[in-house]
């Protein structure tokens, strides 16, 4: 089998933060040198506000993320406060007042059912301080994103210890605009070592305004990829920055 802890390890082997390399990542630190306070929901193992920390940023930053072995990564770092919380604790475990809010790597997908939405809106705008922003991305269901993730197109890696594995992702269901999938992990052979099973919501812009509105929100800006451009019928990504 394969631990929590080692999950947590080898996430960072899959998706490394690097805004030297990844237009997304770039973006996202940005925004969060240029704000005073940062909160990060859905943190992870907590990569982007370490490298925040180690390139100059000197104000509060905080990660919340109900993941327990990933926030134990995390907290190897000390100049970042850290809680167990999900979306919906953002201002009650924190104290609020942030300049800026951010969930990176699709992590609002996550947020499933509508009563999800609401409640997590209602904390992350919370959250943030008079004139707060709050930055985010999803897919954009037009893409289909999902039709990729079949077991053909596996990846070989390499953990932090040095074990080889391979994992894969498979869909199990699409309904309506949320899609079930598993995500496999296996020695090279294909002996299977652990296999997660995730649900994400695929909003179109419609849809995920309303929810933002709702939530007391101004939409200040939406973007269809990482270089500003604007949502058009053949974007992947809409990446947006709302106010409160």
């Amino acid at each position: 089998m394969y631990s929590d802890a080692a999950a947590a390890a080898l996430y960072d082997v899959l998706n490394p933060w690097n805004p030297e390399t990844y237009p997304s990542d770039a973006f996202h630190h940005r925004l969060v040198l240029a704000a005073g306070s940062v909160l990060d929901v859905g943190c992870g193992t907590g990569t982007m506000l370490g490298y925040a920390r180690d390139h100059g940023h000197t104000g509060r930053l905080v990660g919340i993320d109900p993941d327990r072995a990933a926030l134990d990564r995390a907290r190897r770092r000390t100049d970042v406060e850290w809680f167990e919380a999900t979306a919906a604790e953002a201002d009650t475990r924190t104290g609020g007042g942030f300049e800026l809010a951010v969930m990176t790597g699709h992590a609002f997908q996550v947020l499933v059912t509508d009563e999800e939405l609401r409640r997590s809106l209602a904390a992350i705008h919370a959250s943030l301080a008079p004139g707060g922003r709050f930055a985010f991305e999803t897919r954009h269901p037009q893409a289909r994103a999902w039709l990729d993730w079949i077991p053909a197109n596996a990846a070989d890696v390499v953990d932090p210890t040095g074990r080889t594995l391979r994992t894969w992702h498979d869909v199990e269901s699409v309904d309506a605009d949320v899609v079930t999938f598993t995500g496999t992990t296996a020695d090279p052979d294909g002996t299977v070592l652990r296999v997660d099973r995730s649900r994400l919501r695929f909003l179109d812009v419609p849809a995920l305004n309303g929810f933002l509105v709702t939530a007391g929100f101004t939409i200040e800006a939406q973007y269809g990829d990482w270089e500003h451009g604007r949502v058009t019928p053949s974007s992947r990504e809409i990446v947006t920055i709302a106010r409160r």
